[in-house]
């Protein structure tokens, strides 16, 4: 089978020759051009023959345009942070206008994506990477800023998700026309953490199926759900083909999710920050072959939880593609 095949059988639950893999990794050093992020992201998928490229954009590009001052500054897993939020007060969010989503960071992004389709050499979907639009607002503010204005100002919030929602499903279509076969759809807010289950609902929810409604082209949606005691069931009735959670350190489980969500991909089975990272190599062989049990062969794909740290020996990663080539 080809790569594309592989994953759309996992999608569709049917058998394939053996179960996709894919793995995602942050390149900080160089993904503020788009020559460095694309070249960066062939590298890593012919290092390791990937079934899919996601495309690592930094964690924050999406708000770079709206004035956010972003950086590294050394988290283990490669993101950058907001150093100076573009929403400081609350008549801040009345500057969140709908912007162009070919133009600044976002047209960055949809370089890279045009120079990694150029020299992609095989058929694995291109992923690009995009957020949620309240995850985006949280990032624009602080999680601290934003849950006050939405208690105490929702009319300025609200109207500040509207430009939101319409920048990012108009940079979602730029990003398939550009190149990209599909996307991974990111929210940071359906968990307790962050949202009430109520608040979730209101303010999370129906912005996200909005983008998402937005991209009936897309070949290939992962939605991915960051987070502990994440809202799972709210989140698997998005329209997508896959989706990809913490499973090894939040429920459900790969088998409970497989019976929860009855169509679709499923994305997981290695814990990236355990299991993955410290070994050893007999223990990673063991969450593959587990994580396949689980999905009973069909309708997975072998991936962490979410980025991997930068410090994964390469070592990890080469059992994980190793284990999968004998499952057959």
């Amino acid at each position: 089978m080809t790569k594309r095949e592989r994953v759309l059988a996992a999608v569709a639950r049917q058998p394939v020759d053996r179960p996709p893999v894919a793995f995602w990794r942050h390149v900080p050093d160089v993904d503020h051009t788009a020559e460095g992020l694309a070249a960066a992201m062939l590298d890593f998928h012919r290092r390791w023959d990937l079934d899919l490229i996601k495309v690592m954009s930094s964690g924050v590009y999406c708000v770079e345009d709206w004035g956010c001052t972003v950086a590294y500054q050394g988290s283990p897993n490669g993101a950058k942070q907001c150093t100076e939020h573009a929403v400081k007060t609350r008549g801040d969010w009345a500057r969140i206008r709908s912007l162009d989503p070919g133009a600044g960071a976002l047209g960055r992004e949809l370089d890279a994506i045009r120079r990694i389709r150029k020299g992609r050499t095989d058929d694995a979907p291109i992923l690009h990477t995009a957020f949620s639009p309240l995850t985006i607002a949280r990032k624009l503010a602080g999680g601290e800023r934003l849950r006050e204005d939405m208690a105490s100002a929702p009319a300025a919030v609200q109207a500040a998700m509207e430009a939101i929602t319409e920048t990012t499903a108009r940079h979602m279509q730029a990003a398939l026309e550009a190149g990209a076969d599909g996307i991974f759809f990111a929210t940071q807010a359906a968990t307790p953490e962050v949202l009430t289950a109520e608040e979730h609902a209101r303010w999370d929810l129906p912005y996200a199926r909005r983008v998402l409604d937005a991209v009936p082209g897309s070949a290939f949606t992962m939605l991915h759900v960051h987070g502990t005691d994440i809202y799972f069931d709210a989140m698997a009735e998005l329209p997508g083909h896959a989706i990809n959670w913490h499973d090894r350190l939040t429920a459900p489980s790969l088998a409970d999710a497989r019976r929860r969500r009855r169509h679709g991909a499923l994305v997981g089975g290695l814990g990236e920050g355990s299991t993955l990272r410290r070994g050893p190599v007999a223990a990673i062989a063991e969450q593959v072959r587990d994580a396949v049990r689980q999905a009973a062969g069909v309708g997975v794909i072998v991936g962490p939880g979410c980025v991997l740290p930068l410090d994964v020996p390469d070592a990890h990663l080469a059992a994980v593609g190793d284990t999968v080539a004998t499952l057959r």
